[in-house]
């Protein structure tokens, strides 16, 4: 009865913590203007912030792959990883970094200190913000289900409804889903010392 009970506790444990998401960002209406992401002029631009060596990011990039697979050419991310400050450069250049690069259409770029997430107002890591063209926001949220979960979710779905089908309801009413991974600013590689840095 009580190993019963233990991994009946351990898996209600696990159970929450893969259902709980993260901070949730404080994107503005607008792209930031201090920002030096590049916004693209002439299609949709998702900006998505992550920590290099958060696991639960790994289906947020295979995800990513997915969605813009899906979204034919129109859309372009940048993808943002975090390089805490007293870290070497190249320290964010982890698998993550490697597989989020070789999605076509998107650009990779180190974001030192988190300047750019903050100015962006990004908590968790795997947060995204599509804008248009003109930089207005339509989206901010997660592209996974559940930590570590990879397939169909409800943030790729409304990036692609936005993205493709021009969805003036979803437009309207800036879509928002929850992000499930670590904290950008306090994940445990960063705050469990610097053994972890390459």
């Amino acid at each position: 009865m009580i190993w019963a009970s233990a991994m009946i506790s351990g898996f209600a444990s696990l159970w929450r913590y893969e259902n709980t998401a993260g901070a949730q960002a404080e994107f503005g209406d607008r792209w930031p203007r201090d920002s030096h992401v590049l916004l693209d002029a002439h299609h949709f631009t998702l900006v998505a912030f992550m920590h290099p060596q958060c696991p639960c990011s790994k289906a947020s990039v295979a995800n990513l792959a997915r969605l813009m697979t899906r979204c034919q050419g129109r859309l372009i991310a940048q993808v943002l990883f975090i390089r805490p400050s007293g870290f070497a450069a190249g320290w964010e250049q982890t698998d993550l970094w490697r597989d989020a690069a070789a999605i076509p259409g998107t650009f990779v770029s180190c974001d030192p200190d988190g300047v750019e997430a903050r100015r962006f107002g990004a908590m968790t890591s795997g947060q995204t913000a599509l804008y248009d063209p003109a930089g207005h926001l339509l989206f901010q949220g997660g592209i996974t289900e559940s930590r570590g979960h990879m397939g169909d979710n409800a943030g790729c779905d409304a990036i692609v409804n936005i993205v493709l089908h021009q969805d003036g309801a979803a437009m309207t009413s800036r879509g928002e889903t929850g992000v499930f991974g670590c904290s950008l600013f306090d994940a445990p590689s960063v705050t469990g010392g610097r053994s972890n840095g390459r």
